[in-house]
């Protein structure tokens, strides 16, 4: 089965909100053996959703829509099927029943305009939705099926779980396809597909490479008629995949940074602390997004200022001699985090997050430091694009995969 999704919203095109559905959906379709081939998105415009509706179910058998089911003017999706398929909406008096009640209950009557959540055309069954007003709609005719759920993120989870995966799945013929990703950090795309490039030129299962915030990301995927023919095919090419990269290797599928580095701290018994500069409690803040992290995690410094650093326990000798933005004073800010908070290790993050250059560095130039009772190392961040928030991002995540390298050892 072929299919496309259709994120419907002017305000998706002026850019006021992002289309985080249509992902949400893509990331579903691959275990029901129904293949993505497009996502589209398209203004609140009748003659536009017609248009686009129309080109999507002549090459597609599963049109799947978000948005555009609410009550007011510019909310047309309705109608725009109800065009496309030339067919009359009509008001069912079940779903307006359920509607008025709803609104009852919250104590208010019914605006008339909320009346069009209650229709339906001839080819379609109304979608129930709980936790909203808007019903979704499942559009059957000519062999080509139109699902039409809310925009609001919660109702049309829902809806997909309890309504539409279900339908779906007992259509299916059995076909999935899985997929798995392989997390990289240290090589750039190009050298991670030139690495691989006798992988590449597979059909089934293929290797897709992409760049990522924490490094290159590669999702291994296999088609096959059951979910164990799917496995098998991934669990022959993911060896051959981890034989080319080793230790450039870091993670996979949903595994971070933080969630890697901090089973490696809580597996060997030792604790952590941070001091950082110009991410700004970021890096404190990422270690804690793992659950159970207070097992490992002593505190974290934000020694913005040279003041702040010096009162910390950097010395303020190698502030004046190297200066804040520099490797003697990241790993300094280590080696004060470590003693100061009682860890085993400490991290230290300084550098320059711009826009205006500092001490003569530029913009995106980080040193990150690390200090333990047996050594002390230091990590060139490079230079990273001058954006404050990416810059920041990157650090955090080049501090915490350079001490996952020194937990495992790695050089």
């Amino acid at each position: 089965m072929k299919a496309e999704i259709l994120a419907i919203g002017t305000e998706i095109l002026f850019g006021q909100i992002v289309d985080t559905n249509s992902a949400w959906i893509a990331s579903r379709l691959p275990a029901l053996g129904i293949d993505l081939y497009f996502i589209t998105t398209v203004g609140d415009n009748q003659g536009r959703l017609v248009e686009t509706l129309r080109r999507a179910r002549e090459r597609s058998d599963l049109v799947i829509t978000t948005g555009g089911l609410g009550p007011t003017e510019d909310d047309l999706t309705r109608e725009a099927i109800a065009e496309l398929l030339g067919e009359q909406m009509v008001v069912v008096p079940e779903l307006e029943e359920a509607l008025r009640e709803r609104f009852r209950r919250r104590g208010t009557s019914m605006p008339e305009r909320n009346l069009k959540q209650a229709t339906i055309v001839p080819s379609g069954q109304a979608i129930p939705n709980p936790r909203g007003t808007a019903p979704g709609w499942w559009v059957e005719r000519d062999g080509h099926i139109i699902v039409s759920m809310p925009g609001v993120r919660q109702e049309m989870y829902l809806m997909w779980d309890t309504q539409v995966e279900p339908r779906l799945r007992d259509r299916s013929d059995g076909t999935v396809i899985l997929s798995k990703t392989i997390k990289t950090n240290g090589l750039g795309e190009a050298l991670v597909d030139e690495m691989l490039s006798p992988l590449l030129s597979s059909t089934n299962p293929t290797i897709g490479v992409y760049a990522k915030v924490d490094g290159i990301h590669l999702r291994l995927s296999a088609k096959a008629a059951s979910h164990p023919a799917a496995q098998r095919l991934l669990d022959g090419l993911e060896p051959k995949v981890r034989e080319i990269l080793g230790n450039a290797i870091w993670g996979a599928d949903e595994e971070t940074p933080e969630s890697s580095v901090g089973a490696l701290l809580a597996e060997r018994g030792l604790s952590l602390a941070t001091m950082e500069s110009c991410t700004g409690g970021l890096l404190a803040s990422s270690v804690t997004d793992v659950p159970g992290s207070s097992s490992y995690f002593k505190g974290g410094i934000v020694s913005y200022t040279n003041q702040v650093k010096i009162e910390s326990g950097v010395d303020a000798r190698t502030i004046e001699a190297y200066g804040a933005v520099s490797a003697e004073t990241a790993t300094a800010m280590a080696a004060a985090a470590r003693e100061r908070l009682s860890a085993d290790i400490g991290l230290g993050i300084t550098g320059v997050a711009g826009p205006e250059p500092l001490e003569g560095k530029q913009p995106g130039t980080i040193f990150i430091g690390l200090a333990s009772a047996r050594d002390q190392r230091v990590f060139t961040g490079g230079i990273y694009l001058p954006n404050r928030p990416d810059i920041k991002q990157r650090a955090v995540v080049n501090a915490l995969l350079f001490l996952r390298r020194y937990l495992l050892g790695i050089e």
